[in-house]
């Protein structure tokens, strides 16, 4: 994703989450901090319609952990295998970091997206009661360990 992309992606951002979608100056935000602890990647037609944006998605990455920003898929994408696609991208820029884990939320209320993070191996962690506002929905925290990390510190032995 380039600053160019950015009115795109703005444009579906509006269009996928309503209540919460994120605004300009978040998105350059995250912008900022790429290539440092960001990572961020548009999908877009070929074809007929070249260039023509249908998906975006975003990683922070720092400290060997890894969370998932934002995965968005236009509408009529949907069930195209693009979430997966963007998804895949990710946990391999995850592992390129060398982190551990990754963590996302996802709203309580997306199942859709619940099982394609389910199919990749996230397991739910925890739940943020009312974490999306103003909607008030909870979102579930779902993590993948990449990589078990050896143990650290005192064996305890003599």
């Amino acid at each position: 994703m380039a600053e160019a992309d950015l009115p795109a992606v703005h444009a579906l951002e509006q269009v996928l989450f309503p209540d919460d979608a994120w605004t300009m100056d978040m998105l350059r935000g995250e912008l900022d901090d790429q290539p440092r602890t960001r990572h961020y990647v548009v999908a877009e037609l070929a074809g007929d319609r070249p260039g023509e944006l249908v998906g975006y998605a975003g990683l922070a990455a720092a400290g060997g952990q890894a969370d998932v920003q934002t995965i968005g898929v236009r509408p009529d994408r949907r069930g195209s295998g693009l979430g997966a696609a963007l998804l895949t991208e990710l946990l391999d820029e995850a592992a390129r970091r060398g982190s551990d884990a990754v963590f996302l939320e996802v709203r309580a209320d997306n199942a859709p997206a619940q099982r394609l993070y389910e199919r990749f191996g996230f397991e739910r962690v925890g739940l943020r009661k009312r974490y999306y506002q103003p909607s008030g929905v909870d979102a579930i925290v779902m993590r993948l360990v990449l990589r078990a990390r050896p143990p650290v510190g005192f064996s305890g032995e003599a």
